[in-house]
Parts: C-alpha cells; structure tokens; sequence
C-alpha cells in the first residue's frame, strides 16, 4: 500500500491579517510529531504546552500529576484520528492562548521523488512568543509599526530582533522541517 500524505492547512485564530500555514506530512507520523510540524511551520519556539482537540478528545504530553486529562499524543498517528475534511484545534501556550485550526485538506498517495514533510505555502510571519495572545500581538504590531508610539523603544527592546509582520518564506520552513525527520 502507498505511503499516504496529508496536507494540512494551520490558520491561527484571532489575529487579522490571517497568519497560515500549508504543510505535507506523512499520515504515519504521531501527533508527536504533527506538533513539533506546526511550531517549525508557525514558527513558534515550542516553549509552552500545548494540545489538539480531535472531536472533543484531546491528545497531548501527559501530565505527571494527573490534573490535566490527555491522551499521549506519541502513541496516536494522524491516520488514526483524522481524515479527509477533519478539523483538529491544536492549542499552543496555555497563558496566550493562541488557537489554530487545522483542516485535513486532502490525502494522497506520497510522491516518491519528494521529501516529506514540507511546506508549501502560507501567508505573514508568526507573532513573538509571549506578547500576549491576539490581544497582545495587535498592542505589539501597533507599537512596533510607529516610532512616535510610548512603548515603540520598549517593545523593540523586548523582542531583541528585527520583525516583519508579512514576512514569510515556505523554502525555509521546508529546510526546518526536513531537519526534524
């Protein structure tokens, strides 16, 4: 039987304009690893939990304490919960609460001749970790766009790196994901 790829669509909720993500993954792969694609493809740091929500079960690390009720997302494959037309709510950062929603926009037969997984479009870069949700990310672009803005210098100061809201490049989040595997 072929080796079966899903290509995913990740839109991130609540932050206008649209900031998503096009990605081809194998069927095969843990949500684990589903995970792992979506901080590379958003680029995300990957320092906060996070969860799926697949038709109100949710799969993620498991919490050592018990408070915290999820299904070990390394023990689950994507085939296993999703399928053509599926929507997963994949949560990210439990304080900024950022939402993404994710369409299983079609599955086909792998192309021998391509490395999965890989990107293959999207649209403006990801906001900072830790500015605060969507709420924060609007302050922070307001700020970060004029000079004359009270806290322009403070928020320049706080994220320590030049940023550009409509930047985007699919070949480098391929590179990243390619590195994963």
């Amino acid at each position: 039987m072929a080796r079966m790829i899903y290509q995913l669509r990740i839109a991130l909720d609540g932050v206008d304009p649209p900031v998503w993500r096009r990605v081809l993954l194998p069927g095969a792969f843990t949500l684990d690893r589903l995970h792992r694609i979506v901080q590379l493809a958003m680029g995300w740091g990957d320092r906060h939990l996070h969860v799926f929500d697949i038709d109100g079960v949710q799969y993620g690390t498991p919490d050592p304490d018990g408070l915290l009720e999820v299904h070990d997302e390394l023990e689950h494959r994507l085939d296993a919960v999703a399928g053509k037309g599926a929507r997963l709510r994949y949560t990210y950062d439990f304080g900024d609460w950022w939402e993404h929603d994710v369409t299983v926009e079609d599955v086909v037969p792998a192309d021998p001749g391509v490395r999965y997984p890989m990107c293959t479009g999207g649209e403006r870069a990801c906001p900072p970790d830790d500015v605060g949700g969507p709420p924060g990310y609007r302050d922070f672009l307001a700020a970060y766009a004029d000079p004359r803005h009270p806290d322009h210098e403070a928020m320049r100061a706080w994220l320590g790196r030049d940023f550009d809201p409509a930047g985007f490049d699919a070949g480098r989040v391929s590179t990243l994901l390619r590195r994963m595997t």
